[in-house]
């Protein structure tokens, strides 16, 4: 069975988090679990649930063997509840990978059943966001495509079997938006290439299985190249500090490529644990003055990643 690109990150994660400490993931599961709201979702450092930051708790949960019971019914309950609301493709993404990840876990799907609507509101999405450069826009108004966009939207297709081909436009433009150091763009104004655009952009060429080993080789050297004394990963070569987003999908994208053998993953270990919380979660940089639920999958994801390559 061949498996995509979220099935087998999360495969992955799975099993480098059964190898993590108890005395490491207990309080992060104890933030996780405190912080589901009365609908059943989960929100960001303020404001009410969404799907967006419940996708990740979900995630969260799903690499601990922890997404089930009374959480996963209050989960699946505000699913449901949203399926009426969703407006962009991260929504739809959030909504429809957070079902798969409790179907997997309990075995029932709370929008089983849906298919035909997603793919019609998929595909409505589709002809307003895409571009005449090939890629798909953050948003209605935007005039150009984006390589994060056109990540999500590549993925978004995956989990509901309907995959773009590998011939389709926005290869082209992905291609356009790599740069001479080997990284990507986020859009083509951009001045230099940045760490998440590129983990995107690879990402996005392996869905769409249109990666050449030799774009793949000269993305994992920058790559390699971004990491810090800390053991982070900056953003893009300007950026002063490393942060814990950039670090997680360096780390990802290089395990992809193969390539993670040339890091100091040893390094990168250790700044993931040095945003980690004592009470729980995980903030998102050195002088981050709080944690939240989307930064805490970054860091269990990381430390579950890394682990099989510490040990």
């Amino acid at each position: 069975m061949e498996f995509g690109y979220l099935e087998r990150l999360t495969i992955q994660l799975t099993a480098g988090a059964a190898l993590l400490e108890d005395a490491c993931v207990k309080p992060h599961l104890e933030f996780l679990l405190r912080s589901q709201k009365e609908d059943g979702g989960w929100g960001g450092r303020e404001g009410e649930s969404d799907l967006y930051y419940t996708s990740f708790a979900l995630r969260s949960l799903a690499i601990l063997g922890s997404l089930t019971g009374d959480v996963a019914e209050r989960a699946s309950q505000f699913l449901l509840m949203k399926t009426q609301s969703q407006e962009s493709i991260i929504d739809l993404l959030s909504l429809v990978y957070g079902a798969a990840l409790i179907e997997a876990a309990t075995e029932k799907n709370p929008l089983q059943g849906n298919r035909d609507l997603w793919q019609a509101r998929m595909q409505t999405m589709l002809h307003q966001l895409r571009r005449s450069d090939g890629g798909f826009a953050r948003t209605l108004e935007a005039n150009v495509g984006s390589t994060y966009q056109t990540f999500l939207v590549a993925i978004c297709l995956e989990l509901m079997g309907y995959s773009l081909p590998a011939d389709d436009p926005c290869v082209d433009f992905l291609l356009k938006q790599r740069r001479a150091d080997g990284g990507f763009l986020e859009v083509r104004v951009a001045k230099r290439s940045g760490t998440n655009p590129t983990a995107a952009a690879i990402g996005a060429l392996r869905t769409l299985g249109a990666l050449s080993q030799e774009v793949s080789e000269t993305a994992a050297e920058f790559l390699v190249n971004i990491q810090t004394e800390e053991g982070g990963f900056q953003a893009n070569t300007r950026m002063p500090l490393p942060d814990l987003l950039s670090t997680f999908t360096a780390c990802v994208t290089l395990w992809d490529l193969g390539f993670l053998e040339e890091i100091d993953a040893k390094g990168a270990f250790r700044y993931g644990m040095s945003m980690a919380r004592m009470e729980g979660g995980f903030a998102g940089f050195e002088l981050d003055p709080a944690e939240d639920v989307e930064y805490t999958f970054y860091g269990l994801g990381l430390l579950s990643l890394l682990k099989p390559w510490v040990s």
